[in-house]
């Protein structure tokens, strides 16, 4: 249920409604209190105008009307603006990243305070009275009105400079690193795990009877999307309590049809169906991938603008190396990080849940593969790709994660034979990949050395 809670949470993150509303309810309260507060003080009577707006009826009607109409006019026109820079960023950086400039607080609240400002003028402005002699004007909600103006224009201000910085390329590219990062530390430093509740246990001997059951069957699917998290806790709760044993066969991000196994369940028991549903309801399906519990989400953002930075319209190389530098700092962290276990445990030490994992070689080819295909004519991005290749080897734990470089720099170093004409630049590429192979057998000599693909 924690899990279903913050994806929804999640969803409400990235809604252009959901700040302005809750702007607006607040407005709505706020104007009430003010006006209470002008009818309690009757300030009107006091003559307190030191610092208040002191107004006839129909004056305060012609601020307040003025302060609405204009708030609305900038409201609308901040939403077109906010269209148009959606619009210039999806077409630059890719659909995908529409996410990120629609969860963009400083935007939400600048909307918001707009559309709120406008509220508080309009429920102020049906508080002026102007029937008889007991006529009333709310000075002082009319002066903070004014007041509110003036900081709309601040707000205005900071808009236009907000909206200008962050479609940026190199602001886009660090955003999306910031959110990589976030991601590999929730999943790959147990806090999957410390989420989802403690679904780890003593590593023990497993018995035959500890793995072995009568029946088999799986989990299916109910409905076609992508797997956005994963309820682990509830799933190791619900094998403890029925004496299963459940290894799950997709991870977030995948993407499933109906009907597709989820995972598979060994039980002394026959299946039940009504138990096999909840069990399914236990995978959220959404339309979309979500960062939360995909670690290869925001690779695959900032590889869309690589790729798309090396499309022959743009050719833009240097915003492709900006995206080859933050996926070579996120390996480098990745690298001295451990995943959490494929195996959890009871509290008595049986197997009760089989997870799948990602792993280091499929998060790095995830990185590589793409933009070495796109950038393969790219001598800067390719050179650049051995040098991020040696950085990330320097910081490697296991041999695992070296052998998956070493794999895809001889891909790379192939790759520029066939499609670099210019024989100082392909002697420059053999001349990185040859520092990265002296940086890997450094490590492994028990292993062998890492050697140059043939015919080389």
């Amino acid at each position: 249920m924690k899990t279903r809670i913050s994806i929804f949470l999640e969803s409400l993150k990235s809604s252009f409604w959901f700040i302005p509303v809750l702007m607006v309810c607040a407005a709505m309260v706020f104007s009430f209190a003010m006006v209470t507060l002008d009818r309690q003080l009757n300030l009107d009577s006091l003559r307190f105008y030191g610092f208040m707006y002191a107004v006839s009826p129909e004056g305060a009607r012609s601020v307040l009307s003025t302060i609405a109409g204009s708030m609305m006019t900038v409201a609308g026109v901040t939403f077109s603006i906010t269209i148009v820079v959606l619009n210039l960023a999806s077409s630059q950086f890719g659909p995908r990243l529409l996410r990120n400039f629609m969860q963009d607080r400083g935007t939400q609240f600048v909307l918001g305070t707009f559309v709120s400002s406008f509220i508080y003028c309009l429920l102020v402005l049906r508080s002026v009275d102007t029937v008889g002699k007991d006529s009333f004007v709310p000075s002082f909600s009319v002066t903070f009105a004014v007041v509110l103006a003036f900081l709309n224009v601040g707000v205005l201000i900071y808009f236009i400079h907000h909206i200008a910085t962050s479609i940026q390329a190199d602001e886009v590219i660090a955003g999306v690193s910031r959110e990589l990062q976030r991601s590999i530390r929730r999943i790959f430093a147990d806090e999957l795990i410390q989420e989802s509740g403690d679904i780890t246990g003593p590593i023990v001997n497993l018995q035959k009877d500890n793995v072995a059951h009568l029946h088999t069957y799986s989990i299916p699917a109910l409905e076609n999307g992508y797997i956005q998290a994963i309820e682990y806790d509830r799933l190791l709760q619900m094998a403890t309590e029925n004496d299963f044993l459940i290894r799950v066969l997709m991870k977030a991000g995948q993407f499933v049809v109906t009907g597709s196994p989820l995972a598979n369940v060994s039980s002394e028991k026959e299946r039940d169906d009504d138990l096999t549903r909840v069990l399914s309801k236990l995978f959220i399906i959404g339309e979309q991938r979500t960062p939360k519990q995909d670690a290869e989400y925001s690779i695959h953002q900032l590889v869309e603008i690589a790729i798309r930075a090396l499309s022959p319209g743009i050719n833009d190389p240097y915003t492709a190396i900006n995206c080859i530098d933050q996926l070579g700092s996120a390996l480098s962290f990745l690298a001295k990080r451990e995943s959490a276990g494929e195996n959890c445990f009871d509290d008595q030490g049986r197997l009760r849940l089989v997870i799948k994992t990602f792993d280091y070689a499929g998060m790095l080819n995830a990185a590589f593969d793409q933009i070495r295909q796109y950038g393969r004519t790219s001598v800067a991005v390719t050179i650049r790709l051995l040098e991020m290749l040696t950085m990330i080897s320097g910081q490697t734990t296991v041999p695992e994660q070296r052998k998956a470089i070493h794999r895809q720099a001889n891909m790379i170093l192939r790759t520029s034979r066939e499609a670099l004409p210019e024989r100082n630049d392909k002697e420059d590429v053999l001349q990185r990949h040859q520092v990265l192979l002296a940086v890997l057998n450094q490590f492994d000599d028990r292993e062998g050395p890492y050697a140059m693909p043939h015919g080389f």
